[in-house]
């Protein structure tokens, strides 16, 4: 094994995640490596995943370039819960650890996406001990509902050893929205506020013109979890369109039979389709033949810390979003313009938007789709973000 000597123009994005496409976790970390690449530097992903076993180059950029390597810090899926448990809270963070330690020269910084204390703590105590910065990329304040075990449950302990003992001792923080931004602020860290971000010219965009006749179709793609309110979205729709002939929603994530048990019922409204789980791949061509996306998320500090990866998604597909407001929305959704905000997350305040929806004419709908994909291009193209995270970067570096 080489040991590293001195520190190199690169940065290395580490974590136990899945890469490349599928979880939002993968998809922000993309979206951030292309806004540093496109500074001028180097980004290796160090993901969880068994391979590739060399650095391979997955995106070129005009200024830097972006390789991935897997250093298999996710537990096999065929060992039992017992082995799974140890490898997490016992082994996590070493095979990254040790993959660093191989390199000839040293990262500038080490960017860490998840792993909770375990990760978090081994993977800062080598780079204290190498000199090299150490930053957490932040896009969570868990709640003990999002976790197994609840709030006594050691996923939930873990996160929140991270958040209060180890994220405050990085020398910055990358954080999602303003929320998280303040908190650590307040603690007198260096921060930068990154909202998810995407390649948005590199979505093409097919444009569907909305038939009066047919009334109008609406699009909810993801994982309800705690977050959303997919139930109150339904009845919502049913309620703004008793006849179900003017408004049509598509599911894409749950399968009926997750819908129907949310729901408690048997059946699903002829109105209403469940396609169940769709490639992230292909995302994108439900939300292109929708003209809105929905989204309903009671306030809450968990909503407040994160923000919506479903919101920039639909956006930068041109399809505006109808949603309470959450996070920082309030920023970036413009009611009538690119966005129709609820003013509240009930099906109720759904319902009036949705009727006020339906007498929206053809012309106009079309413009609005227009406008939300020059939000997603003001907004969430990763190129916006470039020089903020390059400034951040000289300023947490040390010499």
């Amino acid at each position: 094994m080489t040991m590293p000597s001195d520190k190199g123009d690169w940065i290395a994005y580490v974590g136990p995640f899945r890469f490349p496409w599928g979880q939002a976790g993968s998809r922000r970390v993309l979206g951030v490596a292309l806004s540093i690449a496109d500074s001028g530097r180097s980004v290796v992903i160090v993901s969880g995943e068994r391979g590739p076993n060399h650095p391979e180059r997955i995106q070129t950029l005009t200024a830097g370039s972006i390789h991935h390597v897997g250093v298999a810090e996710l537990p096999e899926s065929s060992v039992g819960q017992l082995s799974k448990a140890r490898h997490i809270f016992i082994e996590w963070g070493r095979r990254t650890v040790s993959w660093l330690e191989s390199q000839s020269r040293l990262p500038s910084h080490v960017i860490v996406y998840g792993g909770a204390c375990q990760y978090m703590g081994r993977l800062m105590a080598w780079c204290r001990s190498r000199g090299v910065a150490v930053i957490a990329d932040i896009v969570e304040w868990y709640d003990p509902r999002q976790l197994l075990g609840g709030r006594l449950g050691p996923s939930y302990i873990s996160s929140e050893i991270a958040r209060i003992y180890h994220y405050p001792r990085c020398d910055g923080i990358v954080a999602i929205s303003s929320f998280l931004s303040d908190h650590y602020r307040q603690r007198g860290q260096i921060v930068v506020t990154i909202p998810p971000t995407l390649d948005v010219d590199q979505i093409d965009l097919g444009f569907r013109t909305t038939d009066p006749e047919i009334g109008l179709t609406l699009a909810y793609c993801g994982t309800p979890g705690v977050k959303d309110r997919l139930n109150e979205i339904i009845e919502g729709v049913e309620a703004a369109d008793p006849s179900r002939k003017k408004l049509k929603l598509v599911i894409a994530g749950p399968s009926i039979d997750d819908v129907l048990k949310m729901r408690d019922a048997s059946i699903l409204p002829a109105n209403i389709t469940a396609l169940g789980n769709v490639p992230q791949s292909d995302i994108g061509k439900v939300l292109q033949s929708a003209d809105f996306s929905v989204l309903l998320r009671k306030p809450a500090r968990f909503t407040r810390a994160g923000f919506p990866t479903k919101f920039v998604e639909s956006m930068a597909n041109g399809t505006p979003v109808v949603c309470n407001i959450t996070s920082d929305l309030a920023t970036y959704a413009a009611d009538g313009e690119d966005s129709l905000i609820c003013s509240d997350e009930t099906q109720h305040s759904l319902r009036a938007v949705l009727i006020r929806a339906l007498s929206i004419p053809v012309v106009e709908l079309e413009a609005m789709r227009h406008r939300a994909r020059q939000r997603a291009i003001q907004s969430f193209h990763y190129g916006v973000y470039s020089s903020p995270l390059n400034d951040f970067l000289l300023e947490t570096e040390i010499q």
